[in-house]
């Protein structure tokens, strides 16, 4: 018993692993690849909910935080949902609602301008392929 309580300690100290993504790269302009991806999503009849600027946060807040560093050039996260994929992996466990909506990511750092990363998170094995898999799909659409 006390070494399992002890483990479970160790567990929750440990510093969290970031969560597994896909990405791919592309060399194109930021606009160019962005325009790109929300038309993918738009022409499967999806609607973006939110288009969050996370690069723009990150530049103008990172002096208010005490740091001078410039992570991205651009950095956003379209974020949208699938009613027909929705409903197919929430009537399997509704607790898959926990991952809508959607996230698409794309960036550029200063480190490597015109390269541009596109990405979303990497779903449990089972019903959350079906996620996956549009996710796969739209982003071959948009970098083509």
């Amino acid at each position: 018993m006390r070494s399992a309580l002890i483990l479970t300690l160790i567990a929750f100290a440990a510093p969290a692993a970031a969560e597994p993504a896909i990405t791919q790269t592309v060399e194109d302009s930021f606009d160019n690849v962005a325009f790109a991806l929300e038309s993918a999503i738009v022409g499967r009849g999806l609607v973006v909910d939110h288009l969050s600027r996370v690069g723009e946060m990150l530049e103008r807040t990172k002096e208010d935080v005490g740091s001078t560093v410039t992570v991205f050039t651009q950095a956003d996260v379209f974020s949208f949902c699938s009613a027909a994929v929705s409903r197919q992996v929430m009537e399997v466990d509704p607790a898959n609602i926990q991952y809508c909506p959607y996230g698409i990511f794309l960036y550029e750092t200063p480190d490597a301008p015109g390269t541009v990363t596109v990405g979303y998170r990497d779903y449990p094995e089972g019903e959350m392929q079906a996620v996956e898999d549009m996710l796969a799909e739209i982003v071959a659409e948009a970098l083509g």
